[in-house]
């Protein structure tokens, strides 16, 4: 047997499992049975690094969510290695069952990247040099077209009988290989120019090819503190939604969000989900931290300069996970003005130049923690300071918060230690979530 006709053979055992996949793990969408007229398709993820483990597969999840509420229905989504005989055999199952399938990944400069060639054979379509993207490319590399290097002319290439989807943010443009009976369409694989290129290419080409609908208007809310099913019970039980409501939801890491969609984009529906999201923050208050895609990191830096407050932060069984989450939102350069880490405690103290020739004796009194959360705020000259311990016995660390006030106060919060090095992403949720609750009383008392 074939490698092509084993990876076939795997692909088809696998049917049962895959029909009917919306998204990925800690994803749903409502309802959960798509119109009949939704416009099916597949997902066909390449990638030899996700198949090792080296990455996770965001494509399906970022794709489901952006393309179910315009009437699109997901059958299926496969994860196949990046050469051409995989691809094919997977083109031929997800050809056969949905009139889009949607390839991602492969069409970049090097060597593995084959996904052009793999499609172009299995559609009998042949590629040519598009002469726009061409002179786009030379004016990119600012050198003549007939410079260009052969690696980056790969790029340029597109279905004679076909189009191609324009990359905001990239060289490698998406392709659309057309045929009677549907298109494949081949996205390329950085998350940000694939995300760019759905929104602002492909969307609209759907909607001519296949008569789906644009965008209508949604409204996310952030939720932290709840499971995804409580919220999902309070909002059922408290209230009724319309029937043309979408609601999606997903959660990762002790956070959830829900998303709610309307078919239209007109002053009307936007009062509707003003009216919906004021009903909803009615009903949990401080558990919704956001109303758009702000992050948790991003809404704690906010509250720190809306405040004129600093932060600086101490951590040693966190192994500084804390302050490489917020160095992601924007602006953590103005607030967050210092972050020490160190293995142990002894090494924080020196790190920090804490003199105190009694602090073994204080640590078993349980003021270790707080004095190294004073000592950070005052390495940084800081208001506000974060200092984390030692990782416990119980699995538990003592988390001091410590207030421009110089008030401190602590509190274990679980902290999990993954062997491959993964960051323990529910104890960075609940860190941060219980930070910003004490800011926001800071706020509610001043």
């Amino acid at each position: 047997m074939t490698r092509t006709e084993t990876v076939r053979q795997l692909v088809m055992s696998m049917l049962a499992a895959w029909m009917g996949l919306t998204g990925t793990a800690g994803a749903e969408v409502s309802p959960s049975e798509a119109p009949s007229e939704s416009v099916r398709y597949m997902i066909v993820v390449t990638g030899g690094e996700l198949l090792a483990g080296a990455y996770a597969d965001g494509h399906t999840h970022f794709l489901t969510r952006t393309l179910y509420p315009l009437g699109l229905h997901c059958v299926g989504s496969m994860c196949v290695d990046d050469t051409r005989a995989d691809i094919q055999a997977a083109l031929r199952f997800a050809t056969d069952r949905a009139a889009l399938v949607i390839v991602t990944g492969g069409l970049g400069p090097t060597d593995n990247d084959v996904t052009r060639e793999a499609i172009s054979e299995f559609t009998g379509t042949p590629l040519r040099e598009h002469p726009e993207l061409l002179e786009a490319m030379a004016r990119r590399f600012r050198v003549p077209p007939d410079q260009l290097r052969t690696n980056l002319r790969r790029q340029i290439r597109t279905p004679v009988s076909g189009s191609y989807l324009p990359n905001p943010a990239g060289t490698a443009v998406g392709l659309v290989f057309e045929s009677d009976q549907g298109a494949i369409v081949a996205l390329p694989g950085p998350p940000g120019e694939l995300q760019a290129i759905v929104h602002s290419e492909l969307v609209p080409y759907l909607a001519r090819r296949f008569g789906t609908r644009l965008p209508g208007r949604s409204l996310m809310l952030r939720f932290v503190g709840l499971g995804q099913s409580e919220i999902d019970h309070r909002i059922k039980e408290r209230m009724t939604l319309d029937a043309d409501i979408i609601v999606g939801s997903q959660f990762e890491g002790g956070r959830v969000d829900f998303t709610f969609t309307l078919p239209d984009d007109t002053p009307r529906e936007k009062q509707r989900l003003d009216d919906l999201k004021q009903k909803i923050v009615g009903i949990f208050g401080e558990s919704i931290y956001a109303a758009d895609e702000t992050s948790l990191e991003r809404h704690v830096v906010n509250l720190l300069r809306a405040r004129g407050a600093t932060m600086a932060m101490a951590e040693i069984g966190s192994g500084g996970m804390v302050a490489a989450a917020l160095t992601g939102a924007d602006g953590t350069g103005e607030v967050v003005l210092g972050a020490y880490v160190a293995p142990t405690m002894e090494r924080l103290h020196h790190l920090l130049d804490v003199h105190d020739a009694n602090w073994a004796e204080n640590a078993s009194g349980g003021e270790a923690v707080p004095q190294l959360a004073t000592a950070a705020a005052r390495a940084a000259e800081s208001g506000w300071a974060v200092a984390v311990g030692p990782l416990r016995d119980d699995g538990t660390v003592e988390v001091a918060f410590r207030r421009p006030s110089g008030a401190v106060e602590s509190e274990r919060i679980a902290l999990r230690r993954y062997p491959d090095g993964h960051r323990d992403t529910r104890f960075v949720t609940t860190l941060l979530d219980r930070l910003r609750r004490k800011l926001a009383l800071v706020a509610e008392r001043s």
